[in-house]
């Protein structure tokens, strides 16, 4: 059989638009401001198609290093063969949006700094390290009112 290399080979699911999400992006994907060293995710978008990224970028995380009009010049790493490689591209703004991968981090900072100050305040020694969560407690289950049962899968039978 013949077997296509383009460029939007193999990308059928990933390029199509969610249910109920088809045609033009809305205004406020315009109206978003980006800054260089901001965090964004890369999901093309398929009603644009200028500024499309290749479908090696779908769904990667990247920094802005450059922003123009109507664009974006984001950093990738990418791996090629045993090491990664700075890659520039270049992205129009309907095909990005702000990660929240740092979200929980700068909460957890903000949460630190107000502990910290109000330790500081009433004089405490505060560790503000994260705890692993720790594996449950071991408990015994008596079998006095708890009696054992027995469980066996229902028979299969055809209803004509």
């Amino acid at each position: 059989m013949p077997h296509s290399y383009g460029i939007r080979a193999r990308t059928r699911h990933m390029f199509s638009r969610n249910f109920r999400e088809h045609g033009m992006p809305g205004i406020s994907t315009y109206l978003k401001t980006y800054k260089v060293g901001d965090i964004v995710d890369i999901k093309a978008n398929a009603a644009i198609h200028k500024g499309m990224p290749h479908k090696f970028y779908h769904g990667r995380t990247g920094i802005i290093y450059n922003v123009t009009k109507s664009s974006v010049g984001v950093i990738i790493n990418k791996r090629v063969g045993n090491r990664y490689m700075e890659k520039r591209v270049n992205l129009r703004v309907e095909h990005i949006k702000h990660s929240k991968c740092r979200d929980d981090f700068l909460r957890r900072v903000n949460e630190n700094t107000i502990l910290a100050q109000q330790a500081k305040k009433d004089g405490v020694k505060l560790n503000l390290k994260r705890e692993p969560v720790l594996p449950r407690e071991a408990r015994f289950v008596s079998q006095k009112h708890n009696a054992p049962e027995t469980l066996q899968p229902i028979p299969y039978e055809t209803l004509i």
